[in-house]
């Protein structure tokens, strides 16, 4: 049953249409050199097939407080590269010049308005988006809103919601792909389904294993990085001191987090895989050691050879696969090889497969293996919520819009 507007609903030739996409990239805050294009890219499909539109793009970067936090001007010449069509930069996001600009556009003009974090009404309110000056004007001169924004779309925010009762709120090209095969994974009923949970976010992958095991939405969940690290501690492994200095200095709610763990282990046993074996960083050397050969004065740094060989076994025939954070700190190429047994392990399966995250993504790409999986994931936060089951505005407002003005 159709939930939400996608492109294919409208034709945008000859009209205004707000395009909101994430843009948000890594920048040098001395020359302010964008540093990575893939987010650009992932829009490319969306704002190519608007070429006959007026698109006037809505996009933030960074936070106020932060040392990239600055205006979209470096943004509009990537998106100028990308698309291979003049996208101009407007210093103004729904004031006299950006509404004088938006009336002077032609059929097939692009402009790329301010950083909307730099108006309080983007970043600062819980509610009462709708009513804000950025949706009143901006909605009086334009069509259609689509929001392309994914990585955001965990996000409550008057440029990612506010417009949905004003203007049809159309899911863009990513958007749509994201939600589609994303939920294709949730709801496939194919095993053995598998989970792969790792890196640094403790707390998101415990919300995400418990609602994987309590909707029995996967079979295994294998943890790597600290994800496992703390449920080696929730099975009663003391992981010594090495390893217990950087998890009492990194997360202060480390009792509560080891706490849930054990719930889980406590219910779901060897559903959730720890571990079988670890590498310690000995003076940056590698050395590995089974987890009840542990304690050790040194930190661990990666799954041992023997649980990435049965991880990547598992992955290899697993009907299904998502993959979140590595298994280790892969950016030492010493303690990068249990990462990368498991994605090639799951590149190499016949199933269906899903990875996101922003190391993750690296690690892939890095290894030239993004074509080996259905999907890759652009959200770092959103995907971690979409997966945990927890409440995603954007995708809310895109039904909500649907419901109100398929109804008219």
């Amino acid at each position: 049953m159709k939930e939400y507007f996608t492109m294919d609903d409208f034709n945008f030739r000859g009209r205004v249409v707000l395009v909101r996409l994430d843009i948000n990239s890594p920048m040098d805050p001395v020359s302010g050199i964008i540093l990575d294009y893939s987010r650009f890219e992932a829009h490319r499909q969306t704002l190519s097939e608007l070429k006959d539109a007026r698109v006037v793009i809505l996009a933030h970067q960074s936070r106020p407080g932060k040392r990239d936090f600055t205006s979209l001007r470096a943004h509009a010449e990537v998106l100028t590269k990308i698309l291979n069509r003049k996208v101009k930069f407007v210093p103004d996001l729904f004031g006299d010049v950006a509404l004088e600009e938006i009336g002077n556009m032609r059929n097939g003009d692009y402009i790329l308005l301010q950083n909307t974090r730099f108006y309080s009404e983007e970043y600062c309110l819980k509610k009462g988006f709708d009513k804000t000056h950025i949706v009143r004007e901006l909605s009086g001169v334009a069509d259609y809103f689509i929001n392309d924004a994914f990585a955001a779309a965990h996000r409550e925010q008057t440029t990612l919601v506010g417009f949905r009762k004003k203007i049809p709120m159309v899911a863009g090209r990513l958007m749509e792909r994201e939600i589609t095969m994303l939920t294709k994974f949730m709801s496939m009923d194919e095993h053995p389904k598998l989970a792969v949970l790792g890196g640094a976010k403790v707390d998101d992958s415990i919300s995400v294993a418990r609602n994987f095991m309590e909707k029995n939405i996967v079979d295994t969940i294998l943890t790597g990085g600290v994800v496992a690290t703390i449920f080696l501690i929730a099975r009663g492994y003391d992981v010594g001191e090495g390893t217990w200095s950087f998890i009492r200095k990194e997360y202060s709610d480390y009792e509560s987090l080891i706490s849930q763990a054990k719930e889980l282990v406590d219910k779901y046993g060897d559903r959730i895989k720890a571990p079988e074996d670890v590498v310690v960083n000995e003076k940056g050397k590698r050395k590995g050691m089974p987890v009840e050969a542990l304690p050790s004065e040194y930190p661990i740094y990666d799954i041992g050879l023997d649980t990435a060989i049965r991880y990547e076994e598992m992955l290899r025939k697993a009907k299904a696969v998502v993959i979140n954070g590595p298994m280790g700190v892969f950016e030492l190429p010493e303690f990068a090889i249990g990462t990368m047994r498991v994605l090639i392990g799951a590149a190499n399966g016949r199933g269906f497969k899903v990875a996101g995250g922003g190391h993750t993504v690296a690690s892939i790409e890095r290894l030239g293996l993004t074509k080996n999986f259905d999907h890759v994931s652009t959200g770092g936060g959103s995907l971690i919520t979409f997966l945990s089951g927890a409440r995603m505005p954007v995708i809310e407002a895109l039904k909500e819009s649907y419901d109100y003005f398929s109804s008219k």
